[in-house]
């Protein structure tokens, strides 16, 4: 007679076993089983492990009931979190690190993104003659939403130009339809934003494309290292209070993750929700094609990760705290070599 997972965990739980049993423990033991995560334009293929982790069951598979509040910007995303109104963040890792600045201790635990996927282009309509940075002083920069990863990345490529975020002004314009609009009306000038939004105008021949982190190549090259970018990050008193549900998380994330760089374009396409595409199925699948190298494998940080992201922040916020920051409190790589160790393969 065969017995499965299942079987072992019904068998612990009755004759007391579940704390001797390695792994069993972990996975009765949720703190917190109901998890509210807070994001900034769920839509973008920049999170696209949370949306696969959902759709695919990965969350529940896990014990997890999951509810994701959406919002315009990570910049909101990070709000709720801080305000109390969601557990965890799927967003950009340097607020981490922009957070510790404050005197506010946050953790990433597992990698969505291995470079930050944000492109910053220039509208053909109203900069036609864009020749350098130095031509966007005095206009307007669409950016999912002040303060959020599209921000912080155009105005640290701005400042390698001596360009100063008060130069410009930055204008929040979501990451959908919304941020299509206000390129297409000429209510923006140029647009730091991801796909499908930039695939979309590059589809209508509405912009030109001035920075790429698309690629690891083109993010070395931007930001003199390897920038990591979405993840599940939260508060480090709630991962130490929660290390079950934390572990659960990461699992679910590193599954989705492992899921989406073995599966075609069409079987992602066939998964995501349709307001996801755009209303072009097609373009959605040339875009999921071009960001695949920048999403995580594997959810793990590359090792020089968290100092390019401080090397960023430093250099275009001004009196920046770089050297009172303590980059081993803004990631934790335990749950994710766990989640590598129950998911090798998928």
């Amino acid at each position: 007679m065969s017995i499965n997972r299942r079987d072992v965990l019904k068998i612990a739980g009755a004759t007391g076993l579940a704390g001797v049993l390695p792994g069993v423990a972990r996975a009765q033991a949720l703190e917190k089983k109901n998890i509210s995560i807070a994001v900034g334009g769920q839509a973008l293929i920049y999170y696209l492990p949370l949306s696969i982790a959902h759709a695919n069951g990965y969350f529940k598979d896990e014990g997890l009931d999951v509810k994701i509040l959406d919002f315009a910007g990570g910049s909101r995303a990070l709000q709720a979190v801080v305000g109390g109104s969601a557990d965890v963040v799927s967003g950009a890792f340097e607020h981490t690190i922009s957070l510790q600045s404050k005197g506010q201790e946050y953790s990433s635990f597992v990698q969505q993104g291995l470079t930050p996927m944000i492109v910053l282009a220039v509208s053909k309509k109203t900069v036609p003659d864009y020749k350098s940075p130095e031509d966007l002083k005095g206009k307007k920069i669409g950016v999912t939403a002040p303060g959020s990863s599209t921000n912080m990345a155009i105005s640290f490529f701005l400042s390698k130009y001596g360009v100063k975020p008060s130069d410009v002004s930055f204008i929040g314009v979501g990451g959908g339809a919304g941020a299509i609009t206000a390129m297409r009306t000429g209510q923006i000038d140029a647009i730091a934003n991801l796909d499908p939004v930039i695939g979309t105008l590059l589809k209508d021949d509405l912009i030109t494309i001035i920075a790429d982190t698309r690629t690891v190549k083109d993010t070395k090259e931007i930001f003199g290292g390897n920038m990591p970018s979405g993840c599940l990050y939260t508060r480090r008193d709630f991962i130490a209070a929660n290390p079950n549900t934390t572990q659960a998380l990461a699992n679910a994330i590193v599954r989705a993750d492992k899921w989406i760089q073995k599966s075609s374009p069409e079987e992602i396409a066939k998964v995501v929700p349709e307001g996801y595409l755009l209303g072009d199925v097609e373009l959605y699948k040339a875009c999921l094609e071009g960001n695949k190298p920048g999403l995580s494998p594997d959810g793990r940080m590359p090792e020089d990760g968290p100092q390019t992201a401080l090397n960023a922040l430093a250099a275009y916020i001004a009196d920046f705290p770089a050297g009172d920051i303590d980059l081993s409190k803004v990631w934790t790589g335990e749950f994710v070599a766990k989640a590598n160790e129950k998911y090798p393969n998928v």
